[in-house]
């Protein structure tokens, strides 16, 4: 685990860009990819370079299930308008919200990473540790599947919605076991409310209640924090 403190999560964010243009310029050609506040702005300087994606595929980590893809708090939707619209990829993968056969749909989205070996994988964190959407107590081998949100986890993602109840319960995840085979990992985290995760996960033993400190157990994982998220971790 390599750690960088930025003062800013724009300065956090351009060293992740740098990292996607190195991977890029050495031939990676599949890219994970997460949503949320976290990557956006590594997504808005993405799209104001000159970094060319025509030849490399993107998957992305999760989409809620229930959400067709044109509902604008889709993640399909986000990385339209983030990433994709403006910086077109050969492939796009992102698990459909709205699969009336889930089994398939699972299956379907395991075989595509299974494929496409991910090059370099993007996360963010949850306040309590999770990745993707991977809460508290996930299975460390698991493949992608379909997962109950915890109420921490709708509480947080109300503010998109207009009200607590339009909020999906559940959600499309790559699983933990899919992440791990990513060849290198970058994991940001910005902001106050993300330094007990962080440091839960830098600290703390590696286990299931925080899924972010598996990543410990990973050869190539760089994680990227501002000044307000490194704020619990020991100086040292």
């Amino acid at each position: 685990m390599n750690i960088f403190v930025f003062e800013t999560s724009l300065e956090a964010s351009q060293y992740a860009y740098d990292l996607v243009a190195k991977a890029l310029e050495s031939g990676a050609s599949t890219f994970g990819l997460a949503t949320g506040s976290t990557p956006e702005e590594l997504y808005s300087i993405i799209r104001d370079s000159d970094l060319d994606f025509t030849d490399a595929k993107a998957v992305n980590l999760d989409e809620y299930y229930g959400l067709p893809a044109d509902n604008d708090q889709s993640y399909a939707y986000f990385m339209k308008k983030h990433l994709f619209d403006a910086k077109p990829f050969a492939q796009t993968h992102i698990p459909n919200g709205t699969a009336t056969d889930v089994e398939k749909e699972i299956e379907d989205y395991n075989t595509i990473l299974s494929e496409n070996p991910v090059d370099l994988q993007i996360l963010g964190i949850g306040s309590n540790g999770h990745i993707g959407f991977n809460e508290q107590g996930s299975p460390f081998d698991s493949k992608t599947r379909l997962v109950d949100l915890t109420d921490e986890t709708i509480q947080a993602n109300k503010r998109n919605f207009e009200s607590e109840a339009d909020v999906p319960k559940k959600a499309f995840s790559m699983g933990i076991g899919s992440i791990l085979e990513s060849k290198q990992i970058v994991l940001m985290a910005f902001g106050e409310n993300k330094a007990k995760a962080v440091k839960e996960t830098v600290h703390g033993e590696v286990t299931p209640n925080v899924p972010a400190s598996v990543l410990k157990n990973h050869s190539n994982t760089v994680i990227l924090l501002d000044k307000a998220a490194a704020s619990q971790l020991d100086p040292s």
